[in-house]
């Protein structure tokens, strides 16, 4: 018996920031920041936390589920709101779930990585119900007065539900990875700001991200034109178009939300699936294809398919 994802839901804070909010302070301007980026405004405030229990609430009224009919908590994210404890503890408590729960650092692909962990974990059958959650609050870690890096973050949360007993295997196939010497690419110290360099982790982010996907669709037996949805990385709408491009996949079946919430790190995987999946864009046994890169450089795809044939309460 496999997994399906039955629940998910958003939380984006109120405050929205465009760029013309930038240009007003900043020799950038709007037209400057969407040819480069596609990104058009984003989202600030809220805690990781609050964003996360947020999300996790919608993604459980759409499930139909209580808080305590959860036994596992997978809460992906790099700005955690404390260093003791791991944020998803504040995150179980708010939402009373059962089981046990941790945070998940693999920077913009934490979220497949937590997915592929909760799936794994539920096959293990000790789980019934996982929810696995991508929060961050990155405009906290961004020197807003560098033009170079303030313009591309913003803040929020996205999760879904994943319950056992399904006919068929949520996750078909899994690559992830990572390539620890290009570390100084991309980092924030403690008590620092981001520091990126942009031309090299557009290059290796594109190598990565393209050879990752080859790997999972062969290991899945799929070709391009049997993904019925493309959720890539939110953080560059040239990196997905060329990552598009190179693999065979049409820009009309590919979810894209970053020119309404920039990059939002392990959340921006989650928050195009969400709307994605609002809008009806995916239907029973379709393929899906999520893929992500980021920080470390880590990257993790996954083809995953979509329906909860055979799950009951």
């Amino acid at each position: 018996m496999g997994s399906a994802i039955t629940g998910w839901g958003e939380a984006l804070p109120d405050h929205v920031v465009t760029n013309d909010d930038f240009a007003s302070r900043l020799d950038t301007s709007d037209e400057w920041i969407v040819a480069r980026t596609g990104i058009r405004e984003r989202r600030m405030g809220g805690s990781t936390s609050e964003l996360a229990a947020e999300a996790g609430r919608a993604a459980l009224k759409v499930a139909g589920l209580e808080g305590s009919d959860v036994d596992l908590l997978v809460l992906a994210t790099t700005t955690p709101d404390q260093a003791i404890p791991a944020t998803s503890s504040a995150v179980h408590d708010a939402l009373d779930c059962r089981g046990g729960a941790f945070d998940l650092n693999a920077a913009c692909a934490g979220f497949v990585y937590a997915l592929v962990t909760a799936d794994a974990l539920l096959g293990i059958g000790h789980h019934r119900r996982a929810l696995v959650i991508g929060s961050e609050t990155l405009t906290k870690l961004t020197d807003q007065q560098d033009r170079s890096t303030a313009v591309l973050f913003g803040d929020g949360a996205a999760a879904v539900v994943l319950e056992s007993g399904a006919r068929d295997e949520l996750v078909v196939a899994y690559d992830l990875g990572v390539d620890g010497s290009a570390t100084p690419l991309l980092y924030a110290d403690h008590g620092g700001y981001i520091h990126m360099e942009g031309r090299e982790v557009f290059r290796r982010a594109v190598r990565a991200e393209l050879e990752s996907i080859e790997r999972v669709l062969e290991s899945a037996g799929a070709r391009p034109e049997d993904v019925a949805l493309f959720v890539p990385h939110q953080a560059n709408v040239r990196i997905i178009e060329a990552v598009n491009q190179r693999v065979g996949l049409p820009m009309e079946r590919t979810a894209l939300v970053l020119d309404r919430t920039g990059n939002t790190s392990a959340a921006s995987i989650p928050l195009a699936l969400a709307e994605a999946a609002d809008a009806g864009r995916v239907s029973e046994g379709d393929l899906v294809l999520l893929s992500g890169f980021g920080a470390g450089m880590t990257w993790a795809s996954a083809v995953i398919r979509w329906g909860r044939r055979g799950v009951g309460r």
